[in-house]
């Protein structure tokens, strides 16, 4: 199915010029030199057809003026103006272009920064693989755009000026009719421009889809390989692929029909030169020297043209990628420090959340409705109840990963909205069902919860969350290579590296989201123990499914859709015999379940 653009919307020219021009600010000094070194390369261009015509002309008119010294002098101006135009080009060649990669550099950091400051809500809605696009391929045409752009345009005005002055005084009305088809040619060539445009930015978005298509297939292989869907993953990346050569393909019509207008308009300032400068040099007004002058200026205006024609192509890439980074960097950032915004020092751990109502931006459902709960300092905490309840949104409320919707929440009485993030969340510590470990070592991914931390804190950290005998068992230790996300270690390894990570923290504050429902039930018992050495003498608040596992917790907090129905420890939630006793016993019945089918599996497999 061929790809209609005629629906992607672009910036103009102009709005993306203004948003990039001030990345060159930093280079001044390098874009001013690079510029002076092409109006020298220009000048040496413009200089051969003068001297050809001055030859030309002064032959015809009596040989014996052209001289040996005369000969001397013009090849010396030339030789001199060639040695400039050849270091002039060297420069141009390398420092220009590392300031365009420098300026490309520049704009990433930006981009990524800006990436670190958005909110999860952004992460949410978006694929990563149009994310790693947008900061990777949609910034490679920046270098030779930064450089080429204001180069190719200076050069070009140059050339253009200076050769309607100087052919101006050799004869006006060939002059007139030469110049008088270059905006024509721009005009009739606009069009052409404007869907190349919107072809290359169709071709970036849709990179990123295949991207993030084969980000999926590649994540979940073992998913696809354990249903047998190669096929059906080959068939949706085929049809993606499809749809991405019939962009290139009207692409590529696009371009065509450019340089078709451009080679039309060529033939017709060579055609304008032979038919007016033949008439002209057969009524005498235009020497053969200065019709010889006209073709080289001619030649020279057109190799200008053709290599602004090719650059247009670069022209579009480069501003498609400065669109979709400028794309990115408008995304308004809704989590930030207040101008007035305070750290947040010595925290004792009392945490209120008062009259919280919250609800996501693009959704008018309410999550959570008027919740009041009080944390006291040191409190062990926890919350159950229906998927789909809230706990998890609450827990993300508290380190400002959302801001509430209405109501607040404080610690030790400050509202967090009043916090620096940084503080804030340098003082909250998470474990999570799911663990994200980052590509390197397991020393790395420990020293991660306290960048800089020494190794004898780390390892102590390690101790603390029972997982140092297990790293010692591995191939090199603590310099052992986790994987990909992890990938070499089981689920309960990872989940003791990232209790490590928090324990070497050392946070006042601990939320834990469900930490053990995803592990085997000597995994759990492990980790549990970690997990109740982590909690001691921290506020902490536990978000749990398995029951059996916060029966020690000083609150017990059943939140439901309803809001919270129930709260006090297990033994007083027991005698209600309410919601909380109904979840507790279903959930022991589920687990008895498990154990006679798990005995009975043992015994058929003995």
């Amino acid at each position: 199915m061929a790809y209609d653009s005629s629906n992607v919307k672009t910036h103009s020219n102009m709005t993306l010029i203004k948003r990039f021009v001030p990345y060159f600010s930093n280079y001044k000094s390098i874009l001013f030199f690079d510029l002076f070194c092409a109006s020298l390369t220009t000048v040496n261009e413009m200089v051969l057809p003068l001297i050809l015509r001055y030859l030309t002309n002064t032959g015809m008119e009596d040989i014996s003026l052209i001289t040996l010294s005369t000969i001397g002098k013009l090849g010396a101006l030339f030789f001199v103006l060639k040695i400039i135009d050849v270091l002039s080009g060297y420069y141009m060649q390398k420092t220009g272009h590392i300031m365009g990669a420098k300026i490309e550099t520049d704009m990433r950091k930006d981009v990524f920064n800006h990436l670190h400051k958005l909110s999860d809500s952004y992460f949410n809605d978006t694929k990563v693989g149009q994310i790693m696009t947008r900061i990777t391929n949609d910034l490679f045409d920046v270098t030779e755009f930064a450089h080429h752009c204001p180069e190719e345009y200076f050069i070009g005005a140059i050339k253009i000026i200076v050769s309607f002055i100087l052919l101006i005084n050799i004869n006006v009305p060939l002059t007139l009719v030469i110049f008088a088809i270059i905006p024509m040619m721009i005009i009739a060539s606009g069009k052409y421009r404007k869907r190349m445009r919107k072809s290359f930015k169709a071709q970036r978005n849709h990179i990123g889809e295949i991207n993030s298509q084969i980000e999926d297939s590649l994540l979940g292989v073992k998913v696809v390989k354990s249903f047998t869907n190669e096929e059906q993953e080959i068939k949706k990346f085929e049809e993606g692929n499809q749809e991405f050569l019939d962009i290139k393909k009207e692409t590529y019509t696009h371009m065509a029909g450019y340089q078709m207008i451009t080679k039309i308009f060529d033939g017709l300032m060579y055609l304008a030169v032979i038919v007016f400068g033949g008439i002209f040099m057969m009524r005498g007004t235009l020497l053969p020297g200065d019709l010889v002058a006209y073709v080289l200026f001619v030649n020279t205006l057109l190799a200008t043209v053709r290599r602004i024609v090719e650059f247009a192509e670069q022209f579009q890439r480069g501003m498609t990628g400065i669109e979709r980074f400028t794309e990115l960097m408008d995304q308004d950032i809704e989590i930030f420090d207040e101008p007035d915004a305070v750290e947040l020092k010595d925290v004792k751990g009392d945490i209120l959340v008062d009259h919280v109502t919250f609800k996501y931006h693009d959704n008018d459902d309410i999550i959570l409705d008027d919740i009041t709960l009080n944390i006291e300092h040191g409190a062990n905490v926890a919350l159950v109840g229906p998927s789909g309840g809230g706990k998890t949104t609450l827990c993300n409320l508290i380190p400002r990963f959302y801001d509430v919707t209405d109501g607040r929440i404080t610690i030790d009485g400050k509202d967090i909205r009043g916090l620096t993030l940084k503080s804030l969340r340098s003082n909250i510590g998470m474990v999570q069902q799911d663990v994200y470990l980052f590509s390197g070592t397991v020393l790395d991914n420990i020293e991660y919860g306290k960048p800089g931390a020494s190794k004898e804190d780390i390892i102590k950290a390690a101790k603390l969350a029972g997982a140092y005998d297990f790293i010692m068992g591995l191939p090199k230790g603590f310099d052992t290579y986790v994987g990909e996300r992890g990938v070499k270690l089981s689920g309960g390894q990872k989940q003791r590296i990232s209790i490590a990570r928090v324990f070497l923290k050392n946070p006042p504050i601990l939320i834990l989201d469900e930490a053990t429902s995803a592990l085997d039930n000597r995994s759990e018992k492990i980790i549990q123990k970690s997990l109740e050495k982590l909690a001691k003498g921290r506020t902490t608040l536990t978000i749990a499914h398995r029951l059996t596992t916060i029966q020690n917790a000083d609150k017990i907090i059943v939140l439901t859709e309803d809001g919270i129905v129930e709260e006090g420890n297990h033994k007083e939630l027991m005698k209600k015999k309410g919601y909380y006793y109904n979840l507790y016993t279903q959930g022991n019945m589920d687990l008895n379940k498990m154990g006679l089918d798990g005995f009975l599996d043992n015994l058929v497999t003995a």
